[in-house]
């Protein structure tokens, strides 16, 4: 999870640079770089997993609220890889 917080903390220093160029749309953060926006949800996570498989990456729409997540959703037991 530590990967991760560091692209939310990329996401947030250029926060108002990316809302500003690409409110409403879904962007990807990678590596703390911004690597694309896109139309949809579905777009964005189809480009991710094809360049960086399983992540870690960001996604998230430019200008919306961050979502907080139920734990259930965002860890999975060591034995769902097998």
């Amino acid at each position: 999870m530590a990967k991760l917080s560091q692209e939310i903390a990329a996401y947030e220093r250029r926060r108002s640079e990316i809302e500003m160029d690409y409110f409403g749309r879904w962007i990807v953060m990678h590596d703390e770089k911004l690597i694309g926006d896109y139309e949809s949800f579905e777009d964005a996570a189809e480009v991710a997993v094809e360049k960086f498989g399983r992540g870690p990456y960001l996604i998230r729409q430019a200008g919306a609220p961050p979502l907080t997540l139920p734990a259930s959703l965002m860890y999975r037991p060591v034995h769902a890889d097998s």
